[in-house]
């Protein structure tokens, strides 16, 4: 059980953190350890992909919105609801902390998370937002405005996950890894083929057998 673990792993990783990669390994103390370093592992290989969908759906949804208002700062304008509105005010906050010498309109958009972009997509914004002009940042959409939310706020959740250092090696990381590239292609073909270039998850997902077997060492 834990005990059977190094002192120094476990006072640096936690027992509460480590123990659900023992119950994951059916109490097998260094198929835990293995399985943990990983999900670490997997976890580096699919920030490139989420890097370049996060930026592409931003720069696309800030793109379409800025041309509709005429202006960079379009949330003056557009109607958000609620939350979106505090989300900005919270970036435009966290720019001022930073000291910022002048706040642009860049530094905002930088500051929003994967989640405020995606919420734009919702329901709520069908009328507002959605057919007016978003439709537009999405040429090569072939499914509703629906199912592309739902595949998006899948992928913001994967990604939170990720960030916080939370365990994903119980999901199915392969439907995952496409729907990053599929959502991808709707926004920028190009830039999914140049991605998967440099993509290494098939080959740590095909690894991680040989991980947990200890014939194959983890990297990341």
């Amino acid at each position: 059980m834990i005990e059977r673990l190094p002192e120094w792993l476990v006072r640096a990783l936690s027992q509460p953190r480590l123990s659900r990669y023992i119950v994951a390994a059916q109490g097998t103390s260094l198929a835990a350890v293995r399985l943990y370093w990983w999900n670490v592992e997997v976890c580096s290989s699919l920030y490139g992909p989420l890097h370049c969908l996060e930026l592409a759906l931003r720069n696309a949804l800030h793109d379409q919105l800025s041309r509709k208002y005429g202006r960079s700062d379009w949330w003056e304008e557009a109607p958000l609801d609620r939350q979106a509105k505090r989300l900005v005010l919270e970036a435009t906050r966290k720019c001022e902390r930073r000291g910022a010498v002048s706040i642009t309109p860049d530094s905002i958009v930088a500051e929003l998370s994967f989640g405020f972009w995606a919420s734009l997509l919702s329901r709520g914004y069908d009328r507002g937002l959605w057919v007016p002009t978003l439709h537009k940042a999405f040429p090569y959409l072939d499914q509703p405005r629906r199912r592309l939310h739902d595949g998006l706020t899948s992928l913001v959740l994967l990604r939170n996950r990720i960030m916080h250092h939370e365990p994903v090696h119980h999901r199915d990381l392969a439907a995952d890894h496409a729907k990053i590239y599929r959502m991808l292609g709707y926004i920028s073909p190009e830039l999914a083929i140049e991605a998967k270039t440099m993509d290494r998850f098939p080959e740590v997902l095909a690894g991680r057998r040989a991980t947990l077997d200890g014939t194959r060492a983890a990297r990341f």
